[in-house]
């Protein structure tokens, strides 16, 4: 890959500070390295391969045509606010926020899953949720050859989804719940430490929450399948690192379990870790600091014909996010998409 001038907005978060630890894991040249971020944030220090990088404040004018690739690792607004700017200013510009994943006009992808979509993009790409990948990930070598038609999905999700604040948050409440004291750190909705709390993000006029319908939209969008039936419900739980999914699926024929698993095991990405009857299966340990989705207790769904169930985990700091994102910017390049 050519030596790009990458800028990440966000640069002194987790997401970020992963993106920079798999340029340096992949050895990906880079021509010239900027972190932007909150006023807040400003000032601080990052060490880059031997050179000290200041994080700089986030403005309109921090965008210019020497940025050939612009990672945004913020909020929605901000991404709103500073995306459109960096694009038009001829930037190949990355979003991992939920702002422009809905957008008609923008891609979302998965270059394991839909890289070709990638072709029509007009600047901007988006990322997925951090629990929609995984999903998809499993789901999709099925639905190449038989369509899916429903998924039920129950997500246990690492407080690293929320930020370092929220890691943060966890150790502390932790360290007070052991010594007999409730101190809720505010990083979440409900106190976290040995707790499940059934609320990720706000609730919309529906009673799911708007993690919940992203997971459901992003799927069909994804998949190119809009009328796929998505039932979520997502779930905050006292696990520092690494999401996990209890997930049930009905396609439009009925699956075999060895087909299943034979189909699931030659896709990129995915890895089985399935043996029962040795007690086999993953766990959000299994899977932190590495890029696998793993796949456990693949299984016949005993509450309909034809229908499966399976466990699956991630990282969503890596393949949850800042993998993906370097893996869309890997394949850009490759397909020239990115201005030299």
């Amino acid at each position: 890959m050519d030596a790009y001038n990458i800028t990440v907005v966000g640069g002194a978060g987790l997401v970020g500070g992963e993106f920079l630890k798999l340029l340096d894991e992949r050895a990906v040249p880079v021509g010239r390295l900027r972190l932007l971020a909150t006023k807040r944030s400003a000032g601080k220090v990052i060490e880059f391969r031997g050179n000290k990088i200041t994080v700089e404040e986030t403005t309109p004018e921090s965008f210019t045509a020497d940025d050939h690739i612009v990672f945004l690792s913020a909020s929605g607004a901000a991404s709103k606010q500073y995306a459109p700017i960096a694009a038009g200013r001829g930037s190949f510009v990355v979003d991992d926020s939920s702002a422009y994943r809905n957008d008609p006009e923008v891609p979302l992808v998965i270059p394991e899953i839909n890289a070709q979509d990638l072709e029509w993009h007009k600047g901007i790409v988006s990322q997925p949720n951090c629990t929609t990948t995984p999903m998809v990930m499993a789901l999709n070598p099925i639905h190449k050859v038989n369509p899916l038609k429903r998924v039920i999905v129950s997500t246990y999700q690492a407080v690293a989804g929320a930020g370092s604040a929220a890691v943060s948050g966890l150790e502390s409440e932790t360290r007070a719940a052991l010594e007999g004291r409730h101190e809720p750190s505010g990083t979440q909705k409900r106190e976290i430490a040995f707790n499940a709390v059934p609320q990720v993000d706000l609730f919309a006029e529906d009673d799911y929450t708007k993690e919940e319908i992203k997971m459901a939209n992003e799927t069909r969008k994804i998949l190119h399948a809009p009328d796929v039936g998505v039932s979520a419900t997502c779930v905050r739980v006292a696990t520092f690192f690494g999401h996990a999914m209890s997930v049930w699926a009905e396609f439009e024929r009925p699956v075999d379990i060895a087909e299943a698993r034979e189909l699931m095991s030659g896709a990129p990405g995915i890895t089985m870790m399935d043996d029962p009857a040795n007690e086999v299966y993953p766990t959000p340990m299994d899977v932190v600091g590495t890029d696998k989705v793993l796949v456990g207790r693949l299984r016949p769904d005993t509450s309909k014909a034809g229908g499966i169930t399976f466990w699956t985990v991630t990282d969503s700091i890596r393949k949850g996010a800042a993998t993906n994102v370097l893996d869309v910017i890997t394949e850009a390049a490759k397909r020239g998409l990115i201005r030299r």
